[in-house]
Parts: C-alpha cells; structure tokens; sequence
C-alpha cells in the first residue's frame, strides 16, 4: 500500500472539482475531490469522493514525510524542500460538511468549526473543577466559568469531558516551585499530570524572579527546572508573571484543551466516514537516461545524446519494461 500523496484526474466529467486526491490517513488511505492539486495561492476547496478509480489516471505522486490527525484538522507533511506542509481541515457551512485544503502560504493556523455532540468551551461558560486542597483557589470570577471543589488525582484545575478529567493544571508560586523542583516533590506531580491527555504547569511569577531568591540558588533551580522540562516534555511549564495573569491563562488554556479535545472526540473515527483509496501501485523506479537513450536506439528512434528525452519514449519504455517483468516466471 503506498504512503505516497497521489493526485488523478477525476473521471466524472461532470464534476466542478478536476482533481481525485489520495491522502495517506488510515490503513488504506482517504480520497477527496478537489479543486487544484495543492493550495499554492489560495485556500482550495475540497469534498468527499465515493471511491478510487481502478482505472485512475496518476497526474502526480509525491512522498509524504507525516500525516497525521488532530481533530477535525489533519496535518500533511510532504518530502521535499519547498511548499511541504498542508492542511485538511473539515468544518461546517451552511449545516453541510465542507473540506478546506490550505497551507502557512493561503491561511494561518485553522480554527475548525465543527458541531460536536458536547460543549464546547468557546462562547459558553465552563465548568472548571478545583482541588479540595487549594488553599487560596482562584475564583474565575472575571471568566465565564462556574466551579465546583473535589478532590484531584493531578492538578489544582481541571475540565472533564463525558466525566473524565481530561485537562489539568498545576499552580505554583515562585517559592513553591523552587522547593518542590529541589526536593523532588515536583517530579511525582508532573508524572501524575503526564498521564493525563493535556496538562500543564503555571507559575505566578517571571522566569527572571528565580535569579533573584533567597536562601537558595537560582542556578540549581533553573536546572532543575530544564531537568523537569526535558524528562516531561508533553507537560508545558508556563510563567505568568502575576495571579490574576495566571488564571487569566488557566482559564483560556483549559478551555482550549476542552475545545480542541471534544472536536477529537466527535472525529475520533473520521478516517472510516470517508471512502477508501485500496491499494495504489507503487511508483515504478525513474528509469535511467542512459538505459533509455540504449533501447531506443534498438528500436530505431531518434534521441539526443543530451538533453530532455522525450516524453512518448519515456512512455513506451517503461510500458515494456512494465510488461517484461509481470510476464517473468517466479
């Protein structure tokens, strides 16, 4: 099965949108009609396809480096120097699904808008969970955010999709991550916020601030703090300068987080929603120019020493090489 982008010629012509694309998400693969063969000057419009010719006429290939699927976005990498990474985002216009292929060159990062099965936290009020054991919680009264106090397995505030916590962060003061970063404490907690699907790690104070305690040295605590960063890495540590600035982006990352992964979950299974490529040949190997230039001349065509060959020799060159090795005995 290829990992390969290939682009055909759509058979139906009918069809305001040329082009057949097969994208390398799943075990076989997803197709889509679009409108050009990649969003080079505009974001490019695109729908489902009903299948894969058996038949389809191959315009272009290209290795793919990743593809990968975040939500309702899926994020496509190919393998080449220039105009190599692309974006599938599927959203909703007008009550109807519609597919938007872009790259950084036609549009900045997508925002998909999808309607979900549960609550979005952008325009509504969320539902936060503080730990029990936070002394001075932050109240959120300046967000449009209710909360309720339980006891956490990680973090001091959490949002919960279909009633798992699924987000949470830790808050600290500048001297309690000091001391928990050096006596070890912290490294419990951040294993604890790793196993959640989102986590993070606020700090109410500047980076700068750590130079500057007392009774203990800056230096060994911002390498504790590397330390903790590179053995955790999926745990982002974030510092806010001030409290009220801390919540504030509490606030914002948690819904976020509640945002980004409700939309993965409403899509969990979009790969199977759309119609499968099957199996796609592989690319034949480009045949060498001398070997070519030779069996021309076999065959009594003209071709230049140097220079491009042309394009029907091409063709017919590998049409028999293609035959002569699927009639090989094993």
């Amino acid at each position: 099965m290829s990992d390969d982008l290939i682009v055909a010629r759509n058979p139906d012509p009918d069809s305001s949108l040329p082009y057949l694309v097969r994208v390398p998400l799943g075990p076989s693969g997803i197709v889509i009609k679009a409108r050009e063969t990649w969003p080079r000057e505009s974001k490019v419009y695109c729908h489902r396809a009903a299948e894969w010719p058996e038949d389809a006429e191959i315009l272009e290939r290209h290795p793919v480096r990743s593809c990968t699927r975040r939500g309702p976005a899926i994020d496509l990498v190919l393998d080449r120097a220039r105009q190599n990474r692309s974006q599938l985002v599927l959203t909703q216009a007008r009550g109807r699904e519609v597919i938007f292929w872009q790259s950084p060159s036609t549009a900045k990062q997508a925002r998909p808008g999808v309607h979900l099965p549960t609550a979005r936290a952008a325009g509504q009020v969320l539902e936060i969970v503080v730990d029990s054991g936070e002394k001075y919680p932050y109240a959120f009264g300046h967000q449009q955010a209710t909360t309720t106090r339980r006891r956490l397995d990680a973090g001091d505030y959490a949002v919960e999709l279909d009633g798992v916590v699924v987000a949470a962060v830790e808050r600290k003061s500048l001297p309690d991550l000091a001391a928990s970063l050096l006596s070890g404490r912290l490294t419990y907690a951040l294993s604890d916020l790793a196993a959640l699907p989102r986590a993070a790690l606020v700090v109410e104070d500047r980076y700068s601030r750590m130079f500057k305690l007392e009774h203990v040295s800056g230096a060994r605590v911002a390498e504790a703090l590397a330390q903790a960063q590179v053995r955790f890495p999926s745990v982002p540590i974030v510092f806010c300068e001030t409290r009220p600035l801390a919540q504030e982006w509490t606030y914002r990352w948690l819904g976020a987080c509640l945002a980004e992964l409700s939309a993965a979950a409403a899509t969990r299974d979009v790969e199977d929603s759309f119609a499968s490529a099957g199996d796609v040949a592989p690319a034949r190997q480009r045949a060498r120019a001398a070997d070519v230039r030779a069996w021309a001349r076999d065959q009594g065509l003209d071709v230049s020493d140097h220079g491009r060959i042309p394009a029907e020799i091409l063709r017919r060159y590998e049409s028999e090489q293609a035959a002569g090795s699927d009639g090989q005995q094993p």
